[in-house]
């Protein structure tokens, strides 16, 4: 496959880069020509080797670890990352809590539904709000918030990760019209995605995975790497016109639209 080079001369911030789904958003960035901050909150290892392999593109790689629901944390990673390269042209707001031990509904507790929208809703609107207004402040710019078509079909099993992902769609609607005409704002919507994370879950071992592709009309669940691209369509020239959407990457299984 012969990878684009959309973002040269571009710096990217992607959130959650030290594994899974970031990682790979971050490593397709640099190979398409951009510099890039890696984000971490935990993961400092996982985010040094994604650096490792930014910097093996050819391109530049800059850590920053912040608590995203933590607004102080939050304006301090846009201002080092702001010193660093001197401007982000593109955030990619990847990290995202789905309470992936949770195997029922009737498992929940106040601590995870609080952890998953103070992650998921409140640090990615903060994310949106500092990094947004700056980029403004700069004259453009572009963010893409990664969602879920989980907001399709609700989740049974994460009554609470299913809302916040609803939550990110009105905040990516709201800051699309605060930021236009300067910068864009969307929803990249994956579905199923391979990850380790994922393919470690109790329930994909069970053979839900299995009964997944078996119901997808493409046949396959992804890996993270084999979407990087799609997620970052959104930021490219060719969106240009595109913002307050929803992209959908499911292979066909939800088949959203009018």
């Amino acid at each position: 496959m012969t990878i684009p080079s959309r973002f040269a001369g571009k710096t990217v911030l992607v959130t959650g880069a030290g594994t899974g789904f970031g990682a790979e958003i971050a490593v397709r960035a640099a190979q398409e020509g951009a510099d890039v901050a890696v984000h971490y909150r935990g993961s400092k290892a996982g985010a040094e080797r994604t650096a490792e392999r930014v910097e093996n593109e050819g391109r530049k790689a800059f850590l920053v670890q912040a608590d995203i629901a933590d607004w102080a944390q939050v304006k301090r990673m846009a201002d080092e990352v702001w010193s660093h390269f001197g401007r982000v042209d593109v955030l990619v707001n990847n990290v995202g809590d789905v309470a992936r031990e949770q195997m029922s509904w009737r498992d929940v507790t106040e601590e995870s539904i609080d952890h998953v929208l103070a992650v998921d809703i409140k640090g990615t609107m903060l994310c949106t709000h500092e990094l947004g207004s700056r980029m403004v402040e700069a004259g453009g710019g572009s963010i893409v918030n990664i969602g879920s078509t989980v907001v399709v079909r609700g989740s049974a099993r994460a009554p609470q990760y299913a809302a916040a992902k609803y939550g990110i769609i009105g905040l990516t609607k709201s800051y699309a019209h605060a930021l236009a005409p300067t910068v864009r704002v969307n929803v990249f919507a994956p579905g199923f995605i391979e990850t380790e994370a994922t393919l470690g879950r109790q329930d994909w071992r069970s053979g839900r995975g299995e009964q997944l592709r078996n119901s997808t009309p493409l046949g396959r669940v992804p890996r993270p790497e084999q979407l990087a691209g799609a997620a970052l369509f959104l930021a490219t020239e060719d969106a240009d016109h595109v913002t307050g959407s929803f992209l959908v990457a499911d292979g066909g299984y939800n088949m959203v639209g009018a």
